[in-house]
């Protein structure tokens, strides 16, 4: 399809702008793919990364904060947390459910809960400076 765009549709196609989209994605798919490449291959339960890849028109825009734009993108987000909690396929590239039947608020939980442990036992293991000669 995108083969018959011209210059003007890929500066201007159905309310967006894709060759900006291109740019501007290419680099955050990019750190996606390794860090999923890493961390699946060396800790996948140290790694959550939930994301809309099919934002259009205003939505998909960084600088349009109007309220009308603001809620939509408030439900956008409401609606992707009840997503089946995905990874990437390292064979096809493609986002595909974990098959866990965990949502992506689930997934978040498990995430936060993980987080907050693993910075309680930091903060525990911390030994606290001791004066030297006047100085902490």
């Amino acid at each position: 399809m995108a083969s018959k765009w011209g210059l003007f549709g890929w500066l201007l196609h159905n309310g967006s702008n894709p060759i900006i989209d291109v740019f501007t994605q290419a680099s955050g798919d990019m750190v996606d793919g390794h860090i999923s490449v890493f961390f699946q291959v060396h800790s996948q339960q140290n790694y959550l990364r939930i994301q809309e890849d099919a934002l259009t028109g205003d939505a998909a825009l960084v600088d349009v904060a109007t309220k009308d734009n603001m809620l939509k993108l408030e439900e956008i987000g409401e609606n992707l947390l009840e997503k089946p909690d995905s990874r990437v396929n390292l064979k096809t590239g493609l986002s595909q459910p974990i098959g866990n039947g965990q949502t992506n608020a689930q997934a978040l939980k498990r995430f936060a809960k993980l987080l907050s442990e693993e910075k309680k036992q930091r903060e525990s293991s911390e030994t606290p400076l001791k004066a030297y000669n006047g100085f902490t």
